[in-house]
């Protein structure tokens, strides 16, 4: 009788990458894998699973191998691998608001709404959100979550001061511990030559921690939503690990 090979998988989620790119990453990698262990990636927008699958008949020896690989696969992305297990950006971000016992609260105008549908998705979900303001209309920005007008009529909606000022408006409102925030052109019209569709102003609030940063997506108007919901939990994820780093080369001033 031939003996079933024990089959074993380990998962890297990893966050900024896209498929062509992972493909040229992990090429040396690959090559040097044993032959009984593959490598898949599974990428959406930006947002990437990269699975060890390993068969082999030892189980010490398949379990040794595909414990190395995968921390080698960490320490490939480092600052980059957004969990080790297969687990999607909400699952992540409300693991570590649980773990911490904080609360998050969102305030959204171009993603209409899309982080806080993709937060209470997760089952559990209220021991941490709040409640999300779609301040999609400017009287909403400044009326409800006391965006100041003159941020707006000097800087525009999609701004830094604007985004900030939104995150500061829902946690102070729902007296959360966390905030994220999104202000944009999602297309397909509504850009100009300065802020042209795909423009996000994204914010985070983590305590007294608070960043923007402005991004420029592809994609259509779905895409663009999903990405800025996306980096939204990732920006938010990196304030709670203390692993934030703020790219200024990506403002748009």
């Amino acid at each position: 009788m031939n003996e079933v090979p024990n089959i074993e998988k380990r998962h890297i989620v990893v966050y900024g990458y896209t498929h062509d790119e992972l493909t040229g990453i992990l090429k040396h990698f690959e090559s040097h894998l044993p032959e009984y262990i593959k490598v898949a990636i599974e990428s959406g927008l930006l947002v990437s699973k990269i699975t060890l699958i390993g068969q082999h008949g030892g189980v010490a020896i398949l379990s040794f191998q595909m414990n190395r690989l995968h921390q080698s696969l960490r320490d490939i992305f480092n600052k980059d691998v957004i969990a080790d297990e297969d687990k999607t950006l909400a699952e992540v971000l409300g693991d570590l608001l649980k773990e911490r016992e904080l609360t998050v609260a969102c305030a959204e105008s171009c993603t209409g709404g899309n982080i806080a549908h993709r937060i209470t998705q997760q089952p559990g979900s209220s021991e941490y959100f709040l409640g999300s303001i779609v301040s999609y209309a400017n009287d909403v920005k400044t009326n409800i979550l006391g965006v100041p007008q003159k941020f707006i009529d000097q800087k525009g909606a999609v701004s830094r001061e604007v985004v900030e000022a939104m995150s500061e408006g829902a946690a102070r409102l729902m007296r959360s511990d966390c905030a994220i925030s999104t202000s944009g052109i999602a297309g397909p019209g509504g850009g100009t030559k300065y802020k042209p569709v795909g423009t996000v102003w994204i914010g985070a609030k983590y305590g007294s921690k608070l960043v923007s940063e402005c991004r420029h997506f592809k994609g259509n108007r779905n895409d663009v939503i999903e990405q800025a919901t996306a980096h939204g939990m990732v920006m938010l994820i990196n304030l709670l690990r203390d692993t934030y780093e703020e790219e200024d080369d990506l403002a748009d001033e």
